[in-house]
């Protein structure tokens, strides 16, 4: 008897991700020819939207009816498992005080000296980012929203993120962690901040493609859901030597069911309130919170690995501009600098920067020593998760 491939449910059955009708992700064996099943794919009535060739095997489908992949799916041994497609969301020259409590200022760097790029790549897979910002070094960009041919912002969220991570040390604007580092604008996101797993995963395997060149990732993105596609293309790039730096979320649950947060090998990144960019909670206090303490909206739970400031965060917008943003997607750029800032100085593999990270953070013992390195108050489970700190960098 030929077994049938499987119709995996991306999501458990509480998922809050919303399912993209009549568009569906197909995962091949490792012995599959990719061509041959895109064209018998098409054969069928298929409309192909997204090839995968390097983090994984497979490739992504709209059709018009459930026949149509009840065709590709029969007598097909080639396809392992295919999964839902799920729509994809953000979890939405100063120096900023995200930079000054990680002490950036005070790393080998010296963020906000006035000068000095650091030698390191940065893949920022968000809602693209400004081509042409002064602030940005933007190396490369590439788009796989449909009706966009560049890798340009047209929302800001992803400029803002590649701003936190690696603004120009120019004494303009804001400085990043990772001041002037090359960042690959990777489009998978539209102006909406909404866009499908499937083109995420696409953003994953052109960065697993390019691993050679790029150090880090950063996603700040997510949904309430587990996708194994995305869970074996994230395993692949990591074994390729890059990086990942995720958002925890911002729906103040446990992160644990939240996507790519829940990943092993990702670095997990909660948010808190840091208004003053120092420790000891002088600083004023925000509507997520007083200042040093776990931002009210963060997700938290022990798929979390580290922390970092992310409630009204100065940053780099669309159209060269600057704005003000809070959540975990603007703690995570944090620590995806610091860990791009500690690659451009030791070749090592992606488990040994997520080690030097959790090493060098402040933790519940630490001592506020007036600057940046002391911990925060009102975590919201028993899992201490460190608190960036960059000086040792």
């Amino acid at each position: 008897m030929i077994m049938q491939p499987v119709l995996i449910g991306a999501y458990s059955a509480n998922s809050k991700a919303n399912k993209i009708q009549g568009q569906y992700i197909v995962i091949l064996s490792d012995d599959s020819d990719l061509q041959n099943e895109i064209g018998k794919a098409k054969a069928k009535g298929a409309e192909i939207i997204q090839e995968y060739k390097h983090a994984i095997k497979g490739f992504a489908v709209k059709i018009n009816n459930d026949q149509v992949l009840e065709n590709i799916k029969k007598n097909n041994l080639s396809i392992s498992y295919i999964e839902p497609d799920y729509e994809m969301q953000t979890f939405a020259q100063i120096i900023p005080t995200g930079v000054n409590r990680a002490d950036a200022d005070l790393s080998s760097t010296i963020s906000g000296n006035g000068h000095d790029n650091v030698d390191v790549d940065i893949a920022i897979i968000d809602t693209g980012v400004n081509l042409t910002h002064p602030d940005l070094n933007v190396f490369k960009n590439i788009s796989f929203v449909k009706f966009t041919k560049t890798g340009n912002d047209d929302n800001g969220h992803g400029t803002h993120v590649a701003g936190i991570a690696a603004a120009k040390d120019d004494s303009s604007g804001v400085v990043g962690i990772s001041p002037g580092a090359r960042i690959w604008a990777i489009k998978v996101l539209d102006r909406n901040g909404s866009g499908s797993l499937s083109n995420v995963i696409k953003g994953i395997d052109y960065v697993t493609s390019n691993a050679g060149s790029i150090e880090v990732a950063n996603m700040s993105l997510g949904c309430q859901c587990i996708s194994d596609a995305m869970n074996t293309a994230i395993t692949n790039s990591v074994k390729a030597g890059v990086t990942y730096v995720v958002a925890a979320g911002n729906n103040a649950m446990d992160a644990s069911a939240f996507s790519p947060a829940n990943h092993p090998d990702v670095i997990a990144v909660s948010a808190i309130v840091d208004t003053d960019g120092k420790c000891g909670g002088f600083g004023s206090s925000t509507g997520y919170g007083l200042d040093d303490t776990f931002a009210s909206f963060s997700n938290f739970g022990s798929v979390v690995d580290i922390g970092a400031p992310g409630v009204n965060i100065y940053s780099t917008w669309k159209n060269g501009g600057y704005n003000t943003l809070s959540g975990t997607s603007m703690a995570s750029p944090h620590v995806a600098g610091a860990a791009a800032l500690y690659k451009s100085t030791h070749n090592v593999s992606p488990a040994d920067v997520k080690a030097s990270l959790i090493s060098n953070g402040s933790t519940p013992s630490s001592i506020c020593d007036g600057n940046g390195f002391g911990y925060f108050a009102d975590d919201k489970d028993t899992f201490s998760e460190p608190l960036l700190y960059v000086r040792n960098y």
